[in-house]
């Protein structure tokens, strides 16, 4: 077996890694300086922040779950690699869009810009939608069985250091500067999408269905009565609604209660999207290429234990004087700093370990030309789960939950993803 890491020295598989690279980066550049931009200078009021992030998020969603059906049968019946410059091409308007929303609300025209820049992840969220299943379904086309595993560890874990790099890169550079960025990545993203290889269609041609709701329904039930699909899709499902509210909280955690200004916070997203990028190939070294959703329970249960650290920590942190924000370097010289940041690491490491392998069932369970159908399946439950996620943070908020408890919240679903993978498990391997 090839070794994972030289994967990205061939043409069959270098483009598309890059290409989904530059996609994430992009798309996180931009979400992450709407919603600093957003945290730190139009609002001042932690329920109405966290439930700024529950919208974005939600809206950012809505297309998976409406349009995730459309995008796997699609997939599944035209060559992906077409399908890529498309999608590709479409980023470049929605970035143009984004871009002038940053603007708008940087100049103080803040519902002008709030609405285009939600606008504009209303349409991040469609760009994904189409391009998610091909990502994940065009690995068994161009790569050997025994590559895939490698070639999914691989792309989860440039897809969590693009979103490290963009979160990063958001929290130090102005406004300005981010919206000439984001339209100049997705142009670079445009030129390396046309290097991907062409995948066609493999298998029957099939008929289209458009009505997004029949689609959805039958895609789902195709998907959900292959035992091992239905574990493996719910576990994934649990996993990114535990994301989704940790993302949504991160923000107004690190200001109100961490009391440190945008950077830190960027810091803080950055540090958990690395530490999945590290938990991806940690995971991908233990199995050695195998498929097995072995180590996935006591994964997510540490996962859970070090999400309680996290809050308890954050419990015990000395805030800056009233009014003030800690800077970066004045967050990493207090003594909770380290143990912070290395908490959040660990949290995000075995978060990582958990949901790599059960994406590599989802694309070596079914025939070829399934793969993009079942990822689009997986994405509308997932999307579905999400959406929950971010429902029950405006209303746990609501009923005056602070952010640190929250966290509770969130360590408990560990438990219940830990037994859907145990079941995983014990069922396939």
């Amino acid at each position: 077996m090839i070794n994972a890491l030289g994967l990205l020295k061939q043409r069959r598989f270098l483009p598309l890694f890059t290409t989904q690279f530059f996609g994430a980066f992009n798309d996180n550049l931009f979400k992450t300086s709407m919603v600093l931009f957003a945290t730190y200078e139009i609002f001042n009021d932690p329920k109405v922040e966290a439930n700024f992030n529950a919208l974005a998020t939600g809206i950012a969603i809505l297309p998976f779950f409406l349009l995730s059906a459309l995008a796997g049968q699609l997939a599944d019946s035209h060559d992906k690699a077409r399908i890529i410059r498309i999608v590709k091409t479409a980023e470049i308007a929605i970035m143009l869009l984004g871009a002038a929303g940053l603007m708008a609300a940087k100049s103080g025209h803040t519902n002008l810009g709030l609405a285009l820049m939600l606008g504009a992840v209303l349409l991040l969220g469609t760009h994904s939608t189409f391009f998610g299943p091909i990502k994940y379904a065009i690995l068994p086309q161009h790569l050997p069985a025994g590559d895939v595993l490698g070639g999914t560890g691989l792309v989860e874990a440039g897809t969590y250091l693009a979103i490290l790099m963009g979160t990063v890169v958001a929290g130090w550079v102005s406004i300005e500067i981010a919206a000439g960025l984001v339209i100049l990545i997705a142009v670079i993203g445009w030129f390396i999408g046309r290097m991907v290889p062409l995948a066609p269609r493999e298998g029957p041609r099939l008929k289209i269905n458009y009505n997004p709701f029949t689609a959805s329904w039958r895609l789902i039930g195709a998907t959900m009565h292959i035992p091992r699909l239905f574990l493996a899709i719910c576990a994934i499902s649990f996993f990114w609604t535990i994301g989704a509210m940790l993302i949504i909280v991160f923000p107004p955690l690190v200001k109100n209660v961490l009391s440190a200004d945008e950077r830190v916070a960027s810091l803080a997203i950055a540090v958990f999207s690395v530490g999945v990028a590290i938990g991806s190939v940690v995971i991908n070294t233990m199995l050695k290429g195998r498929i097995s959703a072995r180590y996935s329970p006591v994964s997510v249960i540490a996962m859970g234990g070090f999400i309680v650290l996290f809050s308890v920590l954050a419990r015990a942190w000395t805030p800056a004087p009233a009014g003030t924000y800690y800077g970066l370097v004045q967050f990493m010289s207090q003594p909770g700093a380290v143990p912070i940041i290395l908490t959040l690491a660990a949290i995000a490491i075995t978060g990582g370990m958990f949901v790599v392998p059960l994406y590599a069932f989802l694309t070596t369970t079914v025939e070829k030309d399934q793969t993009a159908r079942t990822v689009a399946a997986n994405n509308v439950v997932n999307s579905g789960a999400m959406t929950i996620g971010s429902i029950a943070v405006i209303g746990i908020g609501s009923l005056g939950v602070t952010p640190e408890n929250m966290l509770l919240v969130v360590a408990a679903m560990c438990l219940v993803s830990a037994w859907i993978a145990q079941r995983l498990h014990l069922a396939c391997d």
